[in-house]
């Protein structure tokens, strides 16, 4: 999220978490991004802010400055970077692109350092590719932590995500398959996928 009156209508739809990039190589980076925006985030919605292979300082810096609760890693930070971070009082979530058995297996190295992973589709973009990998490998995994779904989810995948049935999988992360130019949601799809899933999650 990026843009002040698309922050607020989607905020106004109740989403879980809402993320804001700071990574200024990405085309929907919220660097720069009057605070004063996210006014129309209420407290029960978490902001998070995602980072590439930033400093400790930025990271904390832009936490402060942001009122972030929950710090998405994207890039290559070790779980010591994770710890770190964590050691501060924030709440950590790591990215692990996923194409393989063996990236689900990565996820092993992470399980004591982070609150949250994000499986995301493995990408030198570093997510935001629109683009899904093999779901069925999210099935192997085995660990204690919980994750997100993410990479390629569209606004008809909700029935088809939820039929998985991980215990561990909290959530989805939608983000591009919902844009109507990058950085910006479409409401009413949003609407429509939340809607559906909260739906389907009590049945």
């Amino acid at each position: 999220m990026r843009d002040a009156a698309n922050i607020a209508a989607i905020a106004a739809l109740r989403p879980d978490m809402m993320g804001f990039i700071f990574w200024p190589k990405s085309k929907r980076a919220a660097c720069g991004l009057d605070p004063k925006a996210l006014d129309s985030v209420p407290n029960s919605i978490t902001r998070v802010g995602v980072f590439v292979n930033a400093s400790v300082d930025e990271i904390l810096a832009t936490a402060r400055q942001y009122k972030l609760r929950l710090i998405q890693l994207h890039g290559d930070e070790s779980p010591a970077f994770c710890r770190q971070i964590r050691s501060t009082g924030l709440r950590v979530a790591k990215a692990i692109g996923i194409a393989s058995e063996s990236d689900i297996d990565l996820t092993m190295q992470y399980q004591s350092d982070v609150d949250l992973l994000v499986l995301d589709t493995k990408s030198p973009q570093r997510g935001g590719t629109g683009v899904a990998y093999d779901r069925s490998l999210l099935t192997r995994y085995n660990g204690q932590t919980p994750f997100l779904m993410s990479g390629g989810i569209a606004p008809g995948d909700a029935h088809d995500i939820l039929q998985l049935n991980i215990p561990q999988m909290a959530g989805v992360d939608i983000n591009s398959r919902f844009e109507t130019a990058p950085g910006i949601k479409d409401t009413a799809e949003v609407a429509k996928f939340i809607n559906q899933v909260r739906k389907i999650s009590i049945l």
